[in-house]
């Protein structure tokens, strides 16, 4: 890509830093690993924000309310949906202390992911390329296809066979996504679209897995909204953890509030797995500088069935700079959440979001988290994307 193109593209102040080794770069929205050490990048923007929440406030609640936190250049048109603006919900009935949940099922295709695609999407459109490409466990695939549908572009999907829940593989199939199905885990299909697509240079179709650093410059705005709707920072934001680029993002985007003024502290960051695919607990409680991997991950929360997350530098960053954890809870645990969830406080959440809460229970028991600290719940995906877990559950209402 020329620079010219790169210029209209990114904001001119924006560059990228490598996590490991500090070195930084132009942006160039196909440069994904650091070229001297091989490690992720961050977008950054050297400017300093010159803006105020009455002033942000005035604009629709969603992810382009924070546009000047955002990489892009002013000029672009986004692809959107509309996403964000999701409800932040007061539980007042699961026997917990000051919890909300921010409900991102609420989002276009009922998951966090399209905070990214907006973002990401909108790249692709503008680089010319003929589509976009993503490996998924289900929530990544429902939204690239949607927002490549809304882009004009095709959407090329990996998938791994037999694993992925019917709500998210019926959302892609109705957008018009090409699926192809890879023999094993989502760790097979990641590596199969890095070999394959990113390795080799390939410019046709834009690769949007989380190790893509615009992408997660979308979901950064979690952060931004949860403080725009409380009106202050959270103790402790609990997030469910699979490929782990959401629990870094969000963080960035409390430590941006902090150092622009629009807070007064950041949050402590506690990331749940589920104990079939924990290789992040694993990694952080024995302090290990390589990521202890899970080579065959099990778990009913499919959404965070991952056993080599691509992030996992970024989120150990991310937990150890805010002081927080990595805990795991078992199927069990996430199922009764999800339950009580449903029929105590009439939020319908997948699998894996479920685990938030179930984390926060076993973080209260364990006195990670004070019962008077105020914590807030990513419920990272709507109950619908996984109806074939509420029907082998359905005993719930029968008993």
């Amino acid at each position: 890509m020329n620079s010219s193109v790169n210029k209209d593209l990114f904001k001119p102040d924006v560059y990228m830093k490598c996590i490991c080794c500090g070195s930084s770069f132009s942006p160039d929205p196909w440069r994904f690993f650091c070229p001297k050490c091989g490690c992720l990048l961050h977008p950054f923007l050297t400017a300093t924000m010159n803006v105020s929440w009455s002033e942000l406030r005035k604009r629709r609640l969603g992810v382009w309310r924070y546009r000047e936190f955002l990489p892009l250049s002013s000029k672009l048109e986004p692809v959107s949906l509309g996403e964000g603006g999701t409800p932040l919900i007061r539980l007042r009935s699961t026997g917990v202390g000051e919890a909300y949940i921010k409900f991102e099922g609420a989002n276009p295709t009922g998951s966090f992911k399209d905070r990214g695609m907006t973002i990401g999407v909108t790249i692709a459109k503008h680089i010319s390329v003929k589509g976009v490409i993503v490996a998924s466990t289900g929530n990544t695939a429902a939204s690239a296809a949607a927002y490549a549908a809304r882009a004009g572009l095709s959407c090329v999907i990996l998938l791994p066979k037999g694993r992925v829940a019917i709500g998210k593989l019926a959302q892609a199939i109705l957008h018009g996504a090409q699926i192809k199905e890879v023999e094993g885990s989502f760790d097979n299909a990641l590596d199969e679209v890095l070999n394959e697509y990113v390795k080799k240079g390939q410019k046709e179709l834009y690769p949007l897995n989380s190790y893509n650093p615009w992408r997660l410059e979308g979901q950064k705005t979690i952060a931004y909204e949860i403080v725009d709707e409380l009106g202050f920072v959270p103790d402790v934001v609990i997030v469910p953890v699979g490929n782990a680029g959401n629990i870094s993002a969000i963080w960035k985007g409390f430590y941006e509030l902090y150092e622009s003024g629009l807070a007064n502290k950041k949050p402590r960051m506690i990331g749940v797995q589920a104990e079939g695919a924990s290789p992040l607990v694993k990694t952080w409680m024995k302090k290990s500088k390589e990521l202890l991997v899970v080579d065959n991950p099990e778990t009913i929360a499919t959404a965070i069935r991952i056993g080599r997350p691509v992030n996992w530098m970024k989120a150990l960053k991310a937990v150890n700079e805010s002081n927080g954890a990595f805990i795991s809870v078992s199927d069990d645990e996430i199922l009764e959440a999800m339950k009580n969830l449903a029929m105590l406080e009439g939020i319908g959440v997948e699998p894996a979001s479920a685990a938030s809460l179930a984390g926060y229970k076993k973080a209260l028991g364990i006195g990670l988290v004070d019962k008077g600290e105020t914590v807030v719940l990513i419920g990272t995906g709507h109950a619908l994307k996984d109806p074939d877990t509420i029907l082998r559950i359905a005993s719930w209402n029968t008993k």
